[in-house]
């Protein structure tokens, strides 16, 4: 029967391990791909990521590895580009041979890559948030952070616990946008919303003044959601607070990173996001059953690294402990028992939200891995 909190249990004892003797892993090491948008403009999802891989992997290894063997990390840099994942995911599958893959970083690359994987017969842990990805399931792919199907969601559920009934819609025309502002098409009627005004913006595009000013002159606009990832929600943001519009406004979880606060400052203030537990893990009720997990995660990268949290590199630690619960379960690296493992993820407290997945649900959360945030004094509040 597997361990159903090895997610905690494992990073736990990670964190606080001192001074015990280890055997070092030897044998035949267990090959994890990954295939990450560390350069280029999604490179605030795949930098975290890939530490978050490179050092609990190495933390992994000097405990005795996993089944008595060393696991090797092999990675390439994909800068966001479809072309380029599809490029190394053929690679990782046909030349290093890997046993497994965790990435990539975004909706794109996801997908270029999700056909190889189908042929070839391994799986693969997507870090990115498309509905696409899981949706419909996939035999051999499966996914951690909240889609953007759940993200809208849980903002159209909180506009209509504020009472808003007409809202103005904006997001960037990349993958995850377009997933996203379909998904918020799709999702609005059901919350009795409507969708008054919708405007789109290329990640290139260096101020959307005009696509917000259009939106401001929507009559009956009682509040503005962006959906995107990169730059362009921060320049959205900014251009949002020097046309001084007063409306409220909301971002998907696309932006749940301290950098976003960073480039958007003070007009992030007042801004609401749906995010996983990790940007407030020290705000979580003590018998939350993620706070352990989220603050020694938080506490083991920052110390490391000496920068703040993402909620992307929290994804990555989660696919990294699926996959090695999973590597654990099948007590081989044989690609196929790999993926009937990941498929039987059950009660896996992570980061990102506690994962039960099943043949039908290659994700494995629901809306209440999802919390409401706002930004106050720029830093993160949790409203519920």
């Amino acid at each position: 029967m597997r361990i159903k909190t090895l997610g905690a249990a494992l990073l736990l004892a990670l964190t606080t391990a001192s001074g015990a003797a280890f055997a070092a892993p030897d044998g035949k090491p267990i090959k994890i791909g990954t295939f990450l948008s560390v350069t280029g403009p999604a490179s605030f999802l795949g930098d975290p990521e890939l530490k978050t891989l490179q050092h609990w992997i190495g933390k992994i290894n000097d405990e005795g590895g996993v089944l008595g063997r060393p696991l090797e990390l092999v990675h390439y840099d994909t800068s966001g580009n479809a072309s380029k994942a599809r490029t190394f995911v053929k690679r990782l599958i046909n030349s290093d041979r890997v046993d497994v893959i965790v990435g990539g970083s975004t909706t794109g690359t996801t997908m270029a890559a999700v056909p190889l994987v189908e042929r070839s017969g391994v799986a693969m842990i997507s870090l990115a948030g498309g509905i696409p990805i899981i949706d419909p399931v996939k035999k051999w792919v499966f996914k951690t952070p909240h889609t953007d199907r759940m993200a809208a969601r849980k903002i159209l559920k909180d506009m209509k616990e504020r009472g808003f009934t007409k809202i103005g819609l904006i997001s960037d025309s990349a993958g995850f946008g377009q997933s996203g502002r379909t998904q918020t098409l799709e999702a609005a009627p059901e919350f009795d919303i409507e969708i008054v005004a919708d405007e789109t913006y290329n990640n290139s595009d260096t101020d959307m003044t005009a696509q917000l000013t259009n939106i401001a002159n929507t009559s009956g606009v009682q509040a503005v959601l962006n959906f995107g990832f990169g730059q362009g929600p921060a320049i959205v943001t900014r251009n949002y607070s020097q046309l001084g519009l007063e409306l409220p406004f909301y971002q998907s979880h696309g932006v749940a990173s301290e950098k976003y606060i960073e480039l958007a400052s003070d007009a992030a203030e007042g801004v609401r996001l749906p995010a996983g537990a990790l940007l407030v893990a020290s705000k979580l009720a003590d018998d939350d059953p993620q706070k352990k997990v989220a603050l020694a995660y938080k506490q083991e990268y920052e110390s490391t690294f000496n920068e703040p949290i993402s909620q992307f590199g929290g994804h990555a630690y989660d696919g990294l402990m699926i996959a090695v619960e999973a590597i654990e379960a099948a007590g081989s690296s044989d690609r196929a028992a790999i993926r009937d493992e990941i498929e039987k993820t059950d009660d896996f407290v992570g980061v990102g939200g506690v994962f039960n997945m099943s043949p039908d649900d290659h994700m494995g959360l629901d809306l209440s891995a999802f919390r409401m945030l706002e930004i106050h004094d720029n830093a993160w509040t949790l409203i519920e």
